[in-house]
């Protein structure tokens, strides 16, 4: 497996990733239902129209042998994680489009996540996904040991939410430490940070 920066080429291979392997999330099924295929193919909307909006150029991606996307690791730079005006109403037509309801989740749930934000310069872990069927085997934990590399180089501070504890206790295991929980759609989520080097 390798791990390396995303060929912005392959950006529909990397959000079918995202969407199967988080298409379970305890907040997607709050905010888009029941049904899985629903939830896959609402997250995939969601995250295309993110995509369109914040800075994803930083994004790694873990590499099987034959050289399909099986891991995402979504990281935006100091200052790019909450969107300016301009950039909230390019996304709002694509939100508004999930329908009435699940547009309100949403926002409630972004609403909710944007004022845990830190106001001192960190990165923004985020999405972090491994194609569903290869969950469990590592490619996270490799996507994880490569940003924190790149985290530890640069001196740098990262900030990330999840809404699994089981996560926790991942994310705990490369440095971060839960810094706040929040009940979002009945659904406890963490926001987590992890200290630049030598601080």
């Amino acid at each position: 497996m390798e791990v390396g920066a995303l060929d912005p080429s392959r950006m529909e291979e990397v959000l079918g990733v995202l969407a199967r392997g988080m298409r379970d999330n305890p907040l997607h099924v709050a905010a888009f239902g029941s049904d899985p295929e629903i939830r896959r193919e609402t997250f995939y909307r969601l995250m295309s129209g993110a995509i369109a909006t914040r800075d994803f150029s930083h994004t790694l991606v873990a590499r099987s042998e034959d050289a399909a996307i099986v891991g995402v690791c979504g990281m935006m730079p100091p200052g790019g994680c909450q969107p300016d005006l301009r950039k909230q109403l390019l996304f709002l037509p694509k939100l508004l489009r999930l329908g009435p309801g699940r547009s309100m989740r949403v926002m409630r749930w972004m609403g909710a996540w944007g004022k845990h934000d830190p106001e001192e310069r960190h990165w923004h872990l985020g999405p972090l996904a491994v194609d569903a069927r290869l969950q469990g085997r590592g490619v996270g934990g490799r996507l994880m040991q490569v940003f924190c590399i790149q985290m530890d180089a640069a001196g740098e501070e990262a900030y990330l939410e999840t809404d699994k504890p089981e996560n926790v206790r991942f994310y705990e295991r490369f440095g971060f430490t839960v810094i706040g929980e929040e009940n979002v759609l009945g659904v406890t989520n963490y926001f987590m940070q992890r200290p630049g080097r030598g601080r």
